[in-house]
């Protein structure tokens, strides 16, 4: 279980000398923030998928992580549309 951090970020404007308050909205926002980003996913019921060690070409594998999160799911379905 991931423990949540006791502080919390809140964009500032380094230019602007008198950024040094804290609006309640803007605390708010910040707890909602994290709050979104401590989400885990819970256990799966009946796992549907099996873990495997597969060596990739180093290029292959870049350009997927290019792709931002999800590259491992788009990887999994370009091998489920090459099924033979």
């Amino acid at each position: 279980m991931q423990k949540l951090a006791d502080t919390i970020a809140i964009p500032a404007d380094p230019n602007d000398p008198e950024d040094f308050d804290i609006t309640e909205e803007a605390l708010e926002q910040a707890l909602i923030e994290r709050r979104e980003r401590m989400r885990m996913r819970g256990a799966q019921a009946a796992p549907t998928k099996q873990q495997v060690t597969l060596r990739l070409d180093r290029d292959v594998l870049a350009k997927f992580r290019e792709t931002g999160p999800g590259w491992q799911a788009r990887i999994n379905a370009v091998l489920r549309a090459a099924q033979v």
